[in-house]
């Protein structure tokens, strides 16, 4: 069983093209797996893309990993400079964005305990040819897990 605290900061408002109303009839949601400043921020956009012709929203997901000699409660990052950071990330979206924060131990258990199997998960990062990078193997990981991926490539 993972260890993990959530923190869901409230919906972040980028564009709102929809009035609150409309916004509960929503058939799928698509997460967006953070894993680098740059890199979320094209996964947001295709996520937000996507949410447009789906009539989906977006869910931020943020796994903060906790060094082991740490309480779960006392990350190295204070959770307030990090709500700070992902609510003005969130904000660059174009639709509304909910952001959920998980405290952990293990970022690939909570993952996929916390995301829908079968879900859209949109996830950005840096492409290598030769050998992949740590969010080339977190999408492959994710997608033996059973999730619909989604990666983003960015520069």
């Amino acid at each position: 069983m993972p260890l993990a605290i959530e923190r869901i900061l409230a919906p972040a408002l980028g564009h709102p093209g929809r009035s609150k109303d409309e916004t509960y009839g929503h058939q799928f949601d698509i997460s967006v797996v953070f894993t680098s400043v740059h890199s979320t921020l094209g996964a947001l956009r295709e996520a937000a893309r996507l949410a447009h012709s789906l009539d989906a929203r977006v869910t931020l997901v943020i796994a903060q990993v906790v060094p082991w000699p740490l309480p779960l409660e006392s990350p190295t990052v204070r959770p307030e400079f990090n709500e700070t950071r992902f609510r003005v990330l969130a904000g660059e979206s174009p639709v509304e964005t909910s952001v959920h924060v998980y405290l952990c131990r293990e970022r690939f258990q909570t993952l996929t305990s916390v995301l829908v199997p079968g879900s859209i998960v949109v996830l950005g990062g840096r492409k290598r040819a030769w050998w992949p990078t740590p969010d080339q193997s977190l999408a492959r990981k994710l997608r033996r897990a059973g999730f619909e991926v989604i990666f983003k490539e960015t520069e």
